[in-house]
Parts: C-alpha cells; sequence; structure tokens
C-alpha cells in the first residue's frame, strides 16, 4: 500500500477516536483533543491527494476511499453536532442528500464512460464544511479550557455556520446536476 492509500486509510481510523474525544465528555480536555485529532485526519485529506498526483501514485483504491473517506469524517462530526446542539438534522439531511445524489449522478456518468470531475463549487463546499467543523471544534475547545460558560453562543455561532454550510451545499449539489443533466437526460 502506498504512502497516500495510507494517509486515506488514517484518516478512516481517526474517525473513532474523533467521535469517541468529540461525545465523552467524562475525557479531560475531550473538545481540543477531537480538535486535534480532527484537524490531523483534516491535513490528511489535503496531503494524500496531492502526493499521489505529485509522484504518480494514483491508485483505483485511492480513487475510491478517498471520498469515502471524506464523506465519513464530515458526516461523523454534523451528526455528533446534532447531539452537542449546534447542527440542526435538516442540515444533515441536505448535506446526505447532495452527498447521494452526487455520487449517484458520478455513477450514471461512469457507466456511459463520463468522468465527472469535481467542481469550483464542490471544492467550496468542502472548503466551507472543513472550516466550519473546525471553527465550531476550536470554539467548544477554548470554552472548554477557559471554563468561560459561553454554551448558548457556541450552540447560536454553530448553527449559523452549519446552515451556511447547508446552502453552500445546496449550490454546489445544483451545480453538478445542471452542468452534468445530460447524463440523466439521456433515453437508452
Amino acid at each position: 500500500m502506498n504512502l497516500p492509500n495510507k494517509l486515506t486509510l488514517l484518516r478512516v481510523i481517526l474517525v473513532p477516536f474523533f467521535v469517541a474525544f468529540l461525545l465523552i465528555s467524562q475525557i479531560p480536555y475531550h473538545y481540543p483533543l477531537a480538535l486535534l485529532v480532527f484537524a490531523v485526519a483534516a491535513i490528511t485529506d489535503a496531503l494524500d491527494g496531492n502526493i499521489a498526483r505529485k509522484h504518480g501514485l494514483v491508485t483505483t483504491f485511492g480513487k475510491f476511499l478517498d471520498p469515502l473517506a471524506d464523506k465519513v469524517l464530515v458526516l461523523s462530526a454534523l451528526i455528533c453536532f446534532i447531539s452537542l446542539g449546534v447542527c440542526s438534522p435538516v442540515v444533515v439531511i441536505i448535506v446526505v442528500t447532495r452527498e447521494f445524489l452526487v455520487t449517484s449522478l458520478r455513477l450514471v456518468a461512469a457507466a456511459d464512460g463520463t468522468v465527472i470531475a469535481a467542481s469550483i463549487y464542490g471544492k467550496v463546499k468542502t472548503v466551507v464544511q472543513m472550516v466550519s467543523i473546525v471553527a465550531i471544534l476550536l470554539l467548544f475547545s477554548v470554552n472548554e479550557i477557559g471554563n468561560l460558560g459561553l454554551e448558548s453562543a457556541i450552540e447560536m455561532t454553530g448553527n449559523i455556520l452549519m446552515w451556511i454550510t447547508a446552502v453552500v451545499t445546496v449550490i454546489s449539489g445544483i451545480d453538478y446536476l445542471v452542468k452534468n443533466r445530460s447524463c440523466i437526460n439521456t433515453t437508452k
């Protein structure tokens, strides 16, 4: 297994640790630990693809696992955020629906020999998701370390960030549908 695939696999392995640190309040400084694990996972996301392309290490396994690892990491955070009061279940449903929609569209296109590349809106969506998650984790961490009692402010800020994420997610999904409508408008 090459280095990019190991980094992608590491991201998947880190998810249960991230979830445990995020949700188990009996662990001292659990929010900073969750932030640290998420940051390491996000860094592996930035590194794996760059290393694979730069050194000619792109594999079918990597093409399959990398987007799956990204979705598992982000959706794990959003689902946990529901129980922490900083994300509406509607936001998670929007994100999951968009991911299923784009993945299904890519599968239909691939069956016809067409590759649907990531669009700029898809990349912006990913950045907005990651930045929002890190910002929320940072707020929780600062609040926990400083014992500041800012729970209601964090809840409000988190929900605002998550709704911004939902809007960007919808825009990205619409962009994929519009640009690739020919893949679903064909009759065979």
